[in-house]
């Protein structure tokens, strides 16, 4: 067993050499040491917001999903309980890094955050739009996200990039909290119909799979009380243990560059080259009731 002191804390790393991404030699310790690390840039994204954890039962061919924080979860670990259809439940909330460190220890490997905070769960401080692609065709995702940035931007409203570790890209838009999930929700459908209407043989948001045969798929019902996406700079269970990672705008062309690029192995020399994306994106919040007029000019000029 191996102990870490983390700020005040002290753990206790248990199988810290058991492997977890076979294929990569990647041990648990290693995924506890990452976490530690990416800290103090992770945690300002994920600072009061209620987390679900994808943990490993041995290693990433065997994971699961859970929401309810460990109950064998120390005491100074925070907490909040929320609504859910048919009663509470009570979530970690991640706002220091021996937390991270603490659910990495209990082989959480991803993290997923909501979209708004615990002191104001039903007003999102972020607009989501999920890009999946068909099978791994990831120039349709940059496509994609580059439309949905000049439509962002023909609206007023800045946009941020992030990787999802996984297949795809999220395009994010930070608010003030003065809406609910439902009219964000609903103005991030118009703002995706618009991207589908001017290119409907690449764009949809047809929930089923068999229907979206070979187009790019723009999900934003993670606009949705109690939804989650993953945290920036989480790990994926996946092969190479890619990280969602910010990305600025300007890299999106770099042909070399997918969801699954960035690694826990390769993701601090790209952060000591050009830093976090994200950082300050919180001063960029705004109120989407400013911008519905641009909004319905925009529907107006799509419409045959």
């Amino acid at each position: 067993m191996k102990t870490v002191k983390v700020g005040r804390h002290v753990l206790n790393i248990t199988h810290s050499d058991r492997i977890l991404f076979p294929g990569d030699g990647i041990t648990k310790g290693e995924l506890v040491e990452y976490y530690q690390r990416i800290a103090p840039i992770m945690l300002p994204h994920i600072k009061g917001r209620p987390v679900n954890m994808y943990r490993l039962h041995g290693s990433i061919q065997e994971g699961y999903y859970q929401q309810e924080i460990p109950a064998s979860a120390p005491g100074w670990v925070k907490r909040v309980e929320l609504e859910k259809e048919g009663g509470t439940v009570t979530h970690a909330v991640c706002d220091n890094a021996a937390t991270l460190v603490y659910l990495a220890n209990q082989n959480c490997v991803t993290l997923h955050t909501w979209l708004s905070r615990m002191d104001k769960p039903g007003s999102p401080d972020q607009m989501i739009f999920d890009l999946d692609p068909p099978e791994e065709d990831f120039e349709l995702v940059r496509q994609g996200a580059s439309r949905l940035k000049s439509i962002l931007d023909e609206i007023g409203l800045k946009s941020y990039l992030k990787t999802t570790g996984s297949r795809g890209l999220h395009v994010v838009v930070p608010l003030n909290r003065t809406e609910g999930f439902e009219a964000v929700r609903s103005f991030a459908q118009h703002i995706a119909s618009i991207v589908i209407a001017r290119e409907p043989d690449k764009y949809t948001s047809e929930q089923r799979k068999e229907k979206r045969q070979s187009r790019l798929f723009i999900d934003t019902l993670r606009n949705s009380y109690g939804h989650t996406a993953v945290a920036p700079y989480s790990v994926r269970a996946r092969s190479g243990a890619p990280v969602a990672i910010p990305l600025p705008w300007d890299e999106l062309s770099e042909k070399n560059i997918t969801a699954s690029f960035f690694n826990i192995r390769n993701i601090f020399k790209k952060l000591a080259d050009s830093g976090d994306a994200w950082k300050g994106m919180e001063r960029q919040a705004v109120s989407l009731s400013s911008h519905r007029r641009r909004l319905e000019e925009a529907l107006k000029e799509t419409k045959p």
